[in-house]
């Protein structure tokens, strides 16, 4: 049953002596499939993924990467795997063609068949032209497609990605966008990936698991993540920061539910939606605060994951952070 899956894992838990990072977590990752690993800070996102890579052996569970049982082959697990971590790393020194050299001789890729993969790269990150550019040179973009292309070179089946478009700007974020959808499509690679911009999960992802406090607490395709959680239609209101907390409470004067995030204070709409909005700015206008937007849409994934997790960012300590690794060379 696991053989039929990109990533399988049974009842995950890896404890670091008192803590626990994961807390029995089951996921089946279908071959083809793009998936999103959701989570506030400390949740266990990155923690699973060490183990994935096999750099951390689990307390107990099982995980299988394309047939491999990690605990038992990690190298040979890896071997399908590619990697994009989270912070940029290219030689500026170098081109486009001996960054991506480089990373060929590391993945042990035969001499023969290095020129047919760093072209394979290039093409499908779009680079070709820039290939005699110095990555130096290159923009934020540029540098987090050739580091996409390393990932590519030993033509893995998997990519695991950890917040691929953290730090770039709409124009650059949409490129990188369309190049996981060919590598996901063209080259059916299935495709694992953490992000922060819940918008991306929500554009790219077949599906996404939400994970919080070491356990999965939501898994779903995106459609079915907002319907789950019982919202026709979600108020926001955006003031000034020192506002806030009265803000939220012309939200509780007028029968809504506020949660506070950044200089946002949202709350579910619920029956009635148009005239609850009417009441809360009469009572923010005798209040005289300051709504510089108040708006009302449909459930996002933004607000699934805050009435699943009640928070967009939290810091905690314990969360594992691996390190970097070069993988073996695949097939």
């Amino acid at each position: 049953m696991a053989e039929e899956y990109a990533i399988y894992i049974d009842d995950l838990v890896k404890s670091f002596g008192s803590f626990t990072a994961v807390n029995g977590v089951n996921l089946k990752i279908k071959k083809g499939e793009i998936f999103g690993l959701l989570g506030p800070n400390g949740a266990g996102k990155s923690t699973i993924i060490s183990i994935l890579l096999g750099l951390l052996p689990p307390t107990s569970g099982k995980v299988v990467v394309n047939g491999i049982d990690v605990q038992k082959d990690p190298s040979g697990a890896r071997t399908h795997i590619g990697v994009v971590t989270q912070e940029t790393v290219v030689e500026p020194e170098l081109t486009a063609e001996q960054n991506l050299m480089i990373f060929a001789r590391l993945y042990h890729i035969p001499k023969a068949e290095m020129q047919k993969s760093i072209e394979f790269a290039l093409e499908l990150s779009d680079l070709v032209q820039f290939r005699k550019a110095y990555a130096g040179t290159f923009s934020g973009g540029m540098k987090r497609r050739l580091e996409t292309a390393k990932s590519l070179m030993h033509a893995p089946e998997i990519i695991l990605l950890d917040e691929p478009t953290t730090g770039l700007d709409v124009q650059n974020r949409t490129q990188i966008w369309n190049l996981l959808r060919d590598i996901n499509k063209k080259q059916n690679v299935t495709i694992l990936m953490t992000t922060q911009y819940l918008e991306e999960a929500d554009q790219l992802c077949d599906r996404i698991g939400i994970i919080d406090h070491g356990k999965m607490i939501a898994l779903g395709t995106p459609d079915e993540l907002r319907k789950s959680i019982g919202l026709n239609s979600v108020i926001e209101v955006t003031v000034d920061k020192e506002e806030l907390q009265r803000a939220a409470a012309a939200f509780r004067k007028a029968g809504l539910e506020p949660t506070i995030l950044n200089n946002r204070v949202t709350s579910p709409g619920g029956s009635n939606a148009t005239k609850k909005i009417e009441g809360l700015l009469n009572i923010m206008s005798t209040s005289k605060i300051n709504v510089r937007n108040i708006s009302m849409h449909e459930p996002t994934i933004d607000d699934v994951f805050l009435k699943l997790t009640g928070s967009e960012v939290r810091d905690t300590s314990g969360e594992y952070k691996g390190k970097g690794v070069i993988m073996g060379r695949g097939r």
